[in-house]
């Protein structure tokens, strides 16, 4: 029986904290699912299918990982997927008590093991917030995100100006 993981987040994009995730758990379980949440309360950047275009390009190097997307509940979608983890990256002691949370609620529904991994320390102050901002403002990015994120982020935000100059 393959050991499955699922590795939901908005992704809004994806990061090289991220990423680091999902290598330390592509090396635990014998399959991660990246899925990325259509987060209803959230307001994204980037598409979902531009969100999977992404993390598709950055995780082929991964024999292991798939990419998908899901909406509703994350533990039924785990159910569907026969996942016997789900994983969640930690940064900081202030992520741990909402992480904890929702754990624990996930266990209470559907008896499902969350597996919480630390990023490298070189991380820890990384998010996608962050890279947002920093992007929006014509920063640099490059040492955040891969290649293809960088390229889409300065595309993105190139719209975005056009689109005010216009109006």
């Amino acid at each position: 029986m393959k050991r499955i993981a699922i590795y939901p987040g908005t992704f809004d994009p994806i990061t090289n904290g991220h990423i680091d995730v999902i290598e330390r758990a592509s090396r635990l379980f014998d399959k991660v699912i990246v899925t990325v949440a259509k987060n209803v309360a959230k307001t994204p950047l980037f598409s979902v299918e531009e969100r999977i275009k992404m993390i598709k390009e950055v995780v082929k190097k991964f024999d292991n990982v798939e990419v998908d997307s899901f909406d509703g509940l994350l533990v039924d979608y785990a159910k569907m997927k026969n996942a016997v983890a789900i994983i969640r990256g930690l940064r900081a002691v202030s992520d741990f008590e909402y992480e904890f949370q929702m754990a624990l609620m996930n266990r209470k529904i559907c008896d499902i093991t969350t597996v919480f991994l630390v990023p490298h320390e070189k991380y820890t102050y990384l998010n996608s917030t962050i890279v947002r901002e920093i992007a929006s403002f014509g920063g640099d990015v490059s040492n955040f995100v891969p290649k293809i994120v960088e390229k889409m982020l300065k595309e993105k935000f190139k719209q975005k100006r056009n689109l005010r100059r216009r109006t």
